[in-house]
């Protein structure tokens, strides 16, 4: 089995490492628009309380990253996630994984960061490698590679290992090391596919396997148009560590899915003593 990478990003006074031989790390999820009227609705009136409070919440909740996405139709992109940007590292002093598939965008929110963010991300087609990766290179930053190329999204975990090779590939042409690659091999829905679950893990796990790079996903999409997802997501992001899994992108104020997360990192051997799951049982006390 290839070595273990680790995946360094940082604030401008917090670093967090991200590896297989470490707890898992959660990127926060929320401070998105997509799916969320209420914070839709916040960004096209360049009010930015939501993405604040948002911020607050899910540091308090355990995530040790925050994704940030201020993608709206016919907003103007490089401006409010900038300013998305700028917000959260007023609140926080966690990273930021910034969200965007807009170079114009990225290259705004870079140019104020504060650290080696993590981007969000690049793909395997060939606009996106082209215009994407250059950007990560030219700010130092680690970048989240999509196994989807211009052809879509591959049908069998081969193919998707396969995109995570080219982009892989790619990057170090522009000198980007693995360590700082993070692959997503793509969670689909069971709900229109009952292979679904099973390809992403084992995509996660012929990427590990082959590359040693860290691995995230959206792993509630597994659950998407399912009754009693919440049980779906459990399961699925404890097999999903156990496959090699390392920062999914979830929202931490779910208790079942952080709680998932803890146990599977005690299940792995990754928390000495039961330590965070003891410390994480009495807050929930206290909390009740």
């Amino acid at each position: 089995m290839t070595e273990n990478l680790t995946t360094t990003v940082s604030s401008k006074s917090q670093t967090v490492e991200i590896s297989r031989n470490l707890p898992t790390v959660i990127i926060g999820e929320r401070i998105n628009p997509t799916g969320r009227k209420k914070l839709q609705a916040a960004l096209e009136e360049n009010n930015f309380t939501i993405v604040r409070q948002d911020a607050l919440d899910q540091v308090a909740a355990g995530a040790t990253i925050l994704d940030v996405n201020a993608g709206i139709p016919d907003g103007d992109e490089p401006v409010l996630l900038k300013e998305a940007v700028r917000i959260v590292m007023e609140a926080t002093d966690v990273p930021l994984c910034i969200d965007t598939a807009d170079p114009d965008a990225l290259s705004a929110a870079l140019s104020i960061y504060e650290g080696k963010a993590l981007v969000n991300s690049v793909n395997g087609e060939e606009r996106s490698l082209g215009e994407m990766l250059p950007l990560v290179k030219e700010y130092g930053a680690a970048v989240i590679g999509l196994c989807m190329d211009d052809d879509g999204i591959p049908e069998s975990p081969e193919k998707r290992l396969t995109v995570a090779a080219k982009i892989i590939e790619r990057a170090s042409k522009l000198g980007i090391g693995p360590e700082d690659i993070v692959i997503d091999p793509l969670v689909l829905t069971m709900g229109a596919d009952h292979n679904a679950g099973r390809i992403t893990l084992e995509t996660t796990e012929l990427v590990v396997k082959e590359f040693g790079v860290n691995i995230t996903m959206g792993a509630s999409n597994v659950s998407f148009g399912l009754p009693d997802r919440m049980h779906i997501n459990a399961a699925f992001m404890a097999m999903a560590i156990h496959a090699g899994l390392t920062c999914p992108i979830t929202n931490p104020l779910v208790t079942e899915l952080t709680t998932a997360v803890l146990a599977a990192d005690l299940a792995m051997g990754r928390d000495e003593w039961g330590t965070r799951w003891i410390e994480a049982f009495r807050s929930r006390e206290k909390s009740d």
